[in-house]
């Protein structure tokens, strides 16, 4: 179900679902579908989430990009558990660079962004809207199977076959990935230029319960690397 009302179809530019978490990535997303001139619906997902805070930070974010509709669709994969973030399992913290690269960190969620895609491609065929925008990026497909280019194709490929509007014709989806070539620095570098404010979002998996970061999980590390080799300040960090 979703917290908002009936949906509003922008008649004047093309219409996009814009997947958004709260995050560094996401948000980067957000601007970039904006600046290219689409009408932008972003999506998230309260889904039992520990680190809930980031659909605080999803909503600042939708405001200050103009969104034109936010909506929070609430699924709950506690019911399954499996990950960190869903389960009794601890955040790992304080993990290398190198290992981070290896294996399928315990923060995967199983099927999270399946479940998600299959969300936004709803809501696209309702909007008429053939674009997803989607935040997954190299850094993060290394580790999650389901952030690999040939993922997102394969999802892509299934989606044309899956709704009304496309076996009628009347709708080819493309899921954009703009960052998925990219370091966080030049996603960082790339937000500024497109006038994101990085202090609204929240990256953390393990944050405080007033979004203070933990500093030391997989997300807030990977952020501090990639502002520090963009050699910018993260809003985020207090000196």
């Amino acid at each position: 179900m979703c917290k908002n009302g009936a949906t509003t179809v922008n008649a004047e530019k093309k219409n996009a679902v814009i997947l958004l978490s709260g995050g560094l990535d996401s948000a980067t997303v957000l601007a970039l579908a904006r600046s290219q001139g689409y009408a932008c619906y972003a999506l998230s997902f309260s889904y039992g989430q520990r680190h809930a805070w980031e659909l605080t930070a999803a909503k600042r974010v939708a405001a200050a990009l103009g969104a034109v509709e936010h909506r929070v669709a609430e699924i709950d994969l506690r019911a399954f558990g499996g990950s960190a973030l869903t389960d009794e399992i601890e955040v790992p913290k304080g993990r290398a660079t190198e290992e981070m690269a290896h294996g399928i960190p315990l923060t995967y969620v199983p099927a999270r962004n399946t479940i998600f895609l299959s969300f936004a491609l709803a809501w696209a065929e309702v909007l008429g809207a053939s674009d997803i925008f989607l935040g997954v990026n190299a850094l993060d497909y290394s580790g999650y199977p389901d952030c690999r280019p040939e993922y997102i194709e394969a999802f892509e490929r299934m989606a044309n076959l899956a709704t009304k509007a496309g076996v009628e014709g009347r709708q080819k989806l493309k899921i954009h990935t703009p960052l998925i070539a990219l370091t966080k620095a030049q996603i960082v570098a790339k937000g500024l230029k497109l006038g994101v404010n990085y202090g609204l979002t929240s990256s953390c998996y393990d944050p405080s319960p007033n979004g203070v970061p933990c500093g030391a999980c997989d997300s807030c590390l990977l952020r501090q690397k990639g502002f520090a080799e963009a050699g910018i300040n993260d809003p985020l960090i207090r000196n």
